[in-house]
């Protein structure tokens, strides 16, 4: 195998990542070595060892401090920001201010203390991707060449650090593109509607820590971004934590005893909390069950879906934010919207689909692509394109993307506010 052969594409998320390839003339989603498609974006470092993915999840109560996830949330931001700040007070693990307002994540490894950057941490799941391409393709060369997905509303700091991960991880980042995008590629595969009549599709992908809207006009080979907007901190992480705040609170009223700052505690109530969302997309309630939360104290509750979505309205309401937005910026009416695509595991919330529902006035929405998968599905294909390894009309699908924060010099000198990606 030469080294340019199956070019790779990675949707690096917030809580689960996934991995793609072109072969034979089709995408393959890569299952890992647990058997999953997608994979825990965790690194968790033992007494003597350090652990990636689903292995590295399923570390997490017995070394709680040692576990590190929301990386993404770190990427390329300052330790003084608001959200980084907020966000310490949730995670079980110690961050710091390293030089340059630069967040370092603090762990016990092997006996000593060691210091990460958040690209560092992301890495370390770029590699474990890369090694499921691997394990897949059976090739240490043909892995090598990705392309990496992050949020439209990333800035040009969170963007340059997503690409040093790459780098760090042993890849060549042939190119970033956003998530949306990504998805929309899938959309337009799936549907066959990238090559013929025009269509305009709004792609609301939310997962674990982003929201991102994009509105696209898709056809003839071309995938035009008309519009982008959305929220780089809002996602199904944020509903964990407004659950596990509640159950801390009824476990308070209950005992008499405050464990909010106990990491071990709140590791166990984060796990059985995210199940317990899981489980409220398909049900109308569900217990919460936790044995031995703290010193030997059981804990349960019932939870419905109408308390679940009185916990976490506002969100909710938050989400259609970035929707009209898109639409008044692209000066498109609702009824011009051919079809809305749900992408990202937190766009299964009823509640969600609920309100786009009523915002596009009653429209049925479009599930037909995995939302789990899609995005490193498009991500793929563009890699394999960018390698010269598909075929037929993809050979010629055009991306006109939009940058909707200030990319750097580069990028503007060529155009402010319009990218062509061939």
């Amino acid at each position: 195998m030469t080294e340019d052969n199956h070019a790779i594409g990675i949707d690096l998320g917030t809580t689960y990542s996934c991995v793609a390839a072109w072969q034979a003339d089709h995408v393959e989603i890569l299952v890992n070595d647990h058997g999953n498609r997608t994979t825990r974006s965790y690194v968790t470092f033992t007494d003597s060892k350090r652990l990636v993915g689903d292995e590295a999840f399923n570390q997490v109560g017995r070394f709680p401090a040692n576990s590190i996830f929301d990386a993404k949330r770190l990427i390329g931001r300052r330790f003084n920001e608001e959200t980084v700040q907020n966000d310490i007070k949730c995670w079980p693990f110690k961050v710091i201010e390293g030089p340059a307002d630069k967040p370092l994540i603090v762990v016990n490894h092997k006996g000593e203390e060691k210091k990460f950057a958040a690209e560092d941490i992301s890495s370390m799941v770029l590699a474990k991707m890369r090694e499921i391409a691997e394990s897949y393709l059976c090739s240490k060369i043909s892995a090598k060449n990705a392309v990496i997905t992050v949020p439209s509303y990333f800035n040009d700091s969170q963007r340059q650090a997503t690409i040093e991960a790459g780098k760090l991880a042993g890849l060549n980042v042939l190119r970033i593109i956003n998530e949306p995008t990504a998805a929309a590629i899938a959309y337009g595969i799936d549907k066959k509607a990238g090559w013929f009549n025009k269509r305009n599709v709004m792609i609301f992908d939310w997962g674990g820590g982003t929201l991102d809207v994009s509105l696209l006009n898709i056809g003839h080979g071309v995938f035009d971004v008309k519009a982008t907007a959305g929220d780089t901190h809002l996602g199904g992480e944020d509903l964990d934590n407004r659950m596990v705040n509640y159950c801390v609170e009824e476990f308070k009223t209950k005992q008499n005893v405050d464990i909010g700052g106990d990491a071990k505690a709140l590791r166990k109530a984060k796990t059985a909390c995210e199940k317990a969302k899981k489980a409220l997309s398909f049900s109308f309630d569900t217990d919460i069950e936790i044995d031995s939360w703290y010193k030997g104290e059981d804990f349960h509750t019932t939870f419905t879906r109408d308390k679940f979505e009185e916990l976490n309205m506002d969100i909710f309401n938050k989400c259609m934010e970035p929707v009209n937005k898109c639409l008044e910026d692209a000066k498109m009416g609702i009824r011009e919207v051919d079809d809305v695509v749900l992408v990202g595991g937190s766009s299964r919330i009823p509640k969600v689909q609920e309100l786009l529902q009523e915002v596009f006035k009653g429209k049925e929405l479009c599930k037909s692509i995995n939302p789990d998968e899609a995005v490193a599905y498009g991500a793929a294909v563009q890699a394999a394109a960018l390698s010269g390894h598909v075929t037929g009309k993809l050979q010629d699908f055009t991306l006109l993307d939009v940058t909707p924060l200030s990319l750097g010099l580069e990028t503007m000198e060529c155009d402010s506010s319009r990218v062509k990606v061939k």
